[in-house]
C-alpha cells in the first residue's frame, strides 16, 4: 500500500463557556455523526492506519492464525439446568456465533450434567437460537435478551444489528420454532418471564440511552404493553428480573451511589410492586429471597453505616422491621462483601480480599444458619466466583476459576461434601502447558504512600532471565470495576514473544473494597492517574522494564487512564493502546443532553454546577491537556461509529489534537460497531491480532 497522509482535521473553532473559563473547541465539529465530511475524515483516519501498519500484516495474520490455532473450534459450554431441561450452547468451526440448544433432564433428580459430544447433537436436542442464522444479512449482531419461560415452552429474545445497543425484542414457540406476531422494537436487554409465563417484562431507555421504565408484555397481546414502574430521575438507571425462587418480581433502581428495590410477588404479576427500603442518598443495596427455617426471608447487602456492605436479614412481609432484623455477614474493613445468592438448602456469599475475588457456603438447616466455609484455592492469583445456578432447589454450587496460567474451569461443589467435580476446563490446543508460565503479585507505592497492588504474568522461557523485559502494562480503575487474574489464549501471543503481561490495580477500581474505590473518583480522580505511573515507575526502578520497553492499554474508562497518563508522564512509555477512550471527558460530562451523563455525576463530579469539579477535571481531561513541545509515545487508538457509551467523536478530537502537536498517533474506526467493537468471533480475534502485532512492534518484538 503507498503512503497515506496523515489526515489534519481543520480546525472549526467553537468557544466553550463555563464559570468563567473560556475553552476554544478546534475540532467540535466532528461531533455531526452523519455530515459526509465527518465520515471522510473518518475514513480518511482509517486509509492512514492501514498504510502505516501494512508492514504488519504478516505479523497480524500469523497472531490471528495462532489465536484460531488454540481454541477449539466446534466446542460446547457446560449444560446449565432450568426446569425439565439442560440449557447450553454450541460454537462450530468456521460459524461466528453461538447455537443455543437445550436437552431433556433424565428425572428430577438429575442433578449432573451429561456428556455431549461438541460434533453431534444430544439426544432429544432442540436448537432454540442459532446466532449465525439470525446474524445472516448483518454486519453486526448482538443478543440482548435471552430467557425461556418457567414451563419451556416460550422464548423471549432481542437482537441488536446496528451495535447502538436498542433491541428487537420477540416471542418464540419453541414447539414449532415459529416466532409470534409479538415484536417490540427500541429496547434495552434484560427482558423476562414472569412465573407463570404469561407476561414478558422487559426495560427501555430514555433519550440519554438511560433504562428508565419497566414494561408488561402479555404474550400474543401484541400494542397492549402496560408501564409497570418509570423511574424520572436521571440519575438511575432500571432493571427487572425474578429471584430465584420465583416468588417475587423485582424491579431493581440504581445511581452510581443510591439503590433501591421493589417485589411483586409472582402470583399476582398485574399488581402493585412494593418498595423493600425505600432510597436514601448513598445507601446501596441488593435483595435476594430465601426461605430459612420455614419462613420467608430477605437477604439484604448493603453499606448503611458499613462502608464494605454486610449481610441481614429481614422478614419478607415486613423489610423495613429492625426488631426482627438479624446480621449474617458482619461488615469488616478488609473484605469488601459483593453478593449473596440463596437456594433452597444453602447460601453463597461473594466477596473481595486481598484483591481477589472469593466466595463462601453457607448451608440452611432447620434451625436456621450454619457456619461461613470458604472455598479455598492453591494458586496465588486467581478469579474464582459462582454462576450458572438458576435452579432454587439444586443440591450444588456451579462455580467458575481460572487465573492467569488455568484456562478458565467449572466446577460443581457438592454443598453435603464439600467434593468439586471438575465439569470442564477450556482445551487450549497447541500444547499448552500452564509450568511453562508463571504468576505473580507485587506492590507498588504512590507518592501519597498508598500501596498498589500489581499482578504480573510471564513465560519463564522466553522472558529475560535478568534485566529489563517487555512489559504490557494494563489498567482500568473506575466504577469499582476490577481487573481480575483471568486466562486470555490471544495473550499467549504476547507471553510467548518474551512480553511480560501486567495489570495495574489503581484507585477508582474495586480490588481493595470501598475505600479503594472511593479513592479515585470524583475529586479524588487523579489518583488513578498517578497510582498507574507510579506501577510504571515501580516495574523501571525494579529492572523489571525500561521506558523503551512499557505499552500501556486501557479501554473505555480505561482509555480515559491511558490519555491522562499520556499528558501526565509521556516519557515513561514507548506506545499506549487507547480502545474507544473516554477522552473529552469534561466535553460529554458538561452536556446532560448526551446519553449516560447525568448518571456519570456521581462517578466523575457535576461539573455544570460545580466550580470546583470544573477546574479539577479541566486539569486532567485529555483532550483539554494535550501539550504542544512534548514527545509522545506512539499512539494507537480505537473507536466504533455505532458506539453510544462513548462516542467516536472523543478519540476523533483527541486524535485531531494529538496530531496537531506532532504526535504520532493513529486511529481505527469500526464503521459498523459499539462500544464493545466487532461482533462475531472471528472479526474480534482479527482485531485482537492487529492491536497485538501493533503492540509487539513498539516492543520491538514484530
Amino acid at each position: 500500500m503507498a503512503s497515506v497522509p496523515a489526515p489534519r482535521a481543520p480546525k472549526k473553532p467553537v468557544t466553550r463557556s463555563h464559570h468563567g473559563h473560556d475553552f476554544v473547541d478546534d475540532f467540535e465539529w466532528l461531533r455531526a455523526k452523519e455530515d459526509p465530511e465527518v465520515v471522510a475524515h473518518l475514513e480518511a483516519e482509517n486509509a492512514h492506519t492501514a498504510a502505516e501498519t501494512e508492514h504488519l500484516a504478516d505479523l497480524r495474520q500469523t497472531v490471528f492464525d495462532e489465536i484460531k490455532s488454540r481454541v477449539q473450534e466446534t466446542d460446547l459450554g457446560v449444560p446449565v439446568r432450568e426446569g425439565d431441561w439442560w440449557y447450553y450452547s454450541r460454537t462450530a468451526e468456521g460459524a461466528q456465533y453461538g447455537i443455543h440448544c437445550r436437552a431433556p433432564i433424565s428425572g428430577s433428580d438429575d442433578w449432573t450434567p451429561p456428556t455431549i459430544d461438541a460434533a453431534r447433537a444430544a439426544e432429544g436436542e432442540q436448537v432454540l437460537l442459532d446466532g449465525n442464522v439470525e446474524a445472516d444479512g448483518h454486519d453486526f449482531f448482538s443478543l440482548g435478551s435471552f430467557d425461556v419461560s418457567p414451563d419451556g415452552r416460550l422464548l423471549a429474545y432481542a437482537v441488536d444489528t446496528e451495535g447502538d445497543e436498542r433491541y428487537t425484542l420477540r416471542v418464540r414457540d419453541l414447539a414449532t420454532g415459529e416466532d409470534l406476531a409479538d415484536e417490540v422494537a427500541g429496547t434495552a436487554p434484560g427482558a423476562v418471564f414472569d412465573a407463570t409465563g404469561r407476561y414478558v417484562f422487559y426495560p427501555t431507555v430514555d433519550e440519554s440511552w438511560r433504562p428508565d421504565t419497566i414494561w408488561r408484555h402479555e404474550v400474543g397481546q401484541a400494542g397492549d404493553d402496560v408501564v409497570v414502574f418509570t423511574e424520572t430521575d436521571d440519575r438511575y438507571w432500571i432493571g427487572v428480573g425474578l429471584t430465584r425462587s420465583r416468588q417475587y418480581l423485582v424491579v431493581d433502581i440504581g445511581s452510581k451511589i443510591t439503590s433501591e428495590t421493589w417485589l411483586l410477588d409472582s402470583s399476582d404479576p398485574t399488581g402493585e410492586f412494593r418498595v423493600v427500603w425505600p432510597r436514601r442518598e448513598g445507601v446501596e443495596y441488593e435483595v435476594e429471597h430465601a426461605i430459612v427455617a420455614g419462613s420467608d426471608r430477605l437477604l439484604v447487602v448493603h453499606n448503611d453505616g458499613a462502608e464494605n456492605f454486610e449481610l441481614v436479614d429481614v422478614p419478607a412481609d415486613d423489610p423495613t422491621s429492625r426488631t426482627d432484623r438479624r446480621v449474617i455477614v458482619e461488615h469488616r474493613t478488609s473484605v469488601r462483601l459483593e453478593s449473596v445468592d440463596a437456594f433452597a438448602g444453602h447460601l453463597v456469599v461473594e466477596y473481595r480480599r486481598d484483591a481477589l475475588p472469593r466466595f463462601a457456603v453457607v448451608p440452611l438447616g432447620t434451625d436456621g444458619y450454619g457456619d461461613v466455609t470458604e472455598v479455598e484455592f492453591d494458586e496465588p492469583l486467581f478469579a474464582a466466583g459462582a454462576g450458572g445456578n438458576p435452579e432454587f432447589a439444586q443440591p450444588t454450587v456451579r462455580f467458575g476459576y481460572s487465573s492467569f496460567v488455568t484456562p478458565s474451569t467449572v466446577y460443581d461443589l457438592d454443598v453435603r461434601t464439600g467434593e468439586r467435580r471438575l465439569l470442564k476446563r477450556q482445551n487450549v490446543l497447541g500444547g499448552y502447558d500452564p509450568e511453562h508460565y508463571e504468576q505473580a503479585r507485587d506492590w507498588a507505592t504512590a507518592a501519597d504512600g498508598t500501596r498498589i497492588p500489581v499482578s504480573l504474568v510471564w513465560r519463564r522461557d522466553a522472558a529475560p532471565a535478568s534485566g529489563p523485559a517487555p512489559v504490557h502494562l494494563y489498567g482500568y480503575g473506575s466504577y469499582e470495576h476490577s481487573i481480575d487474574p483471568g486466562f486470555s489464549v490471544a495473550r499467549l501471543s504476547l507471553l510467548d514473544r518474551g512480553v511480560v503481561f501486567a495489570v495495574a490495580h489503581v484507585r477508582g477500581g474495586g480490588e481493595m473494597g470501598r475505600a479503594w474505590y472511593e479513592d479515585g473518583k470524583t475529586l479524588t480522580k487523579k489518583n488513578t492517574f498517578t497510582d498507574f505511573v507510579a506501577v510504571a515507575d515501580h516495574l523501571i526502578a525494579e529492572g523489571r522494564t525500561s521506558p523503551e520497553l512499557l505499552v500501556a492499554e486501557g479501554g473505555s474508562a480505561g482509555g480515559l487512564l491511558m490519555g491522562a497518563v499520556a499528558n501526565l508522564a509521556p516519557d515513561r512509555f514507548a506506545g499506549i493502546v487507547a480502545a474507544v477512550p473516554f477522552v473529552d471527558a469534561l466535553t460529554s460530562i458538561l452536556d446532560p443532553d448526551l446519553p449516560l451523563t447525568v448518571i456519570e455525576w456521581d462517578e466523575w463530579g457535576d461539573p455544570l454546577h460545580d466550580a470546583e469539579v470544573y477546574e479539577y477535571m479541566r486539569g486532567y481531561s485529555p483532550y483539554e491537556n494535550v501539550r504542544d513541545g512534548v514527545s509522545y509515545p506512539r499512539i494507537l487508538a480505537v473507536t466504533s461509529l455505532n458506539d453510544t457509551r462513548v462516542l467516536y467523536v472523543e478519540p476523533a478530537k483527541w486524535v485531531a489534537r494529538l496530531r496537531d502537536v506532532g504526535a504520532p498517533v493513529l486511529l481505527k474506526t469500526e464503521m459498523s460497531a459499539g462500544h464493545g467493537g466487532v461482533s462475531g468471533r472471528y472479526e474480534s480475534w482479527r482485531e485482537r491480532a492487529f492491536e497485538i502485532a501493533w503492540i509487539l512492534d513498539v516492543l520491538g518484538r514484530a
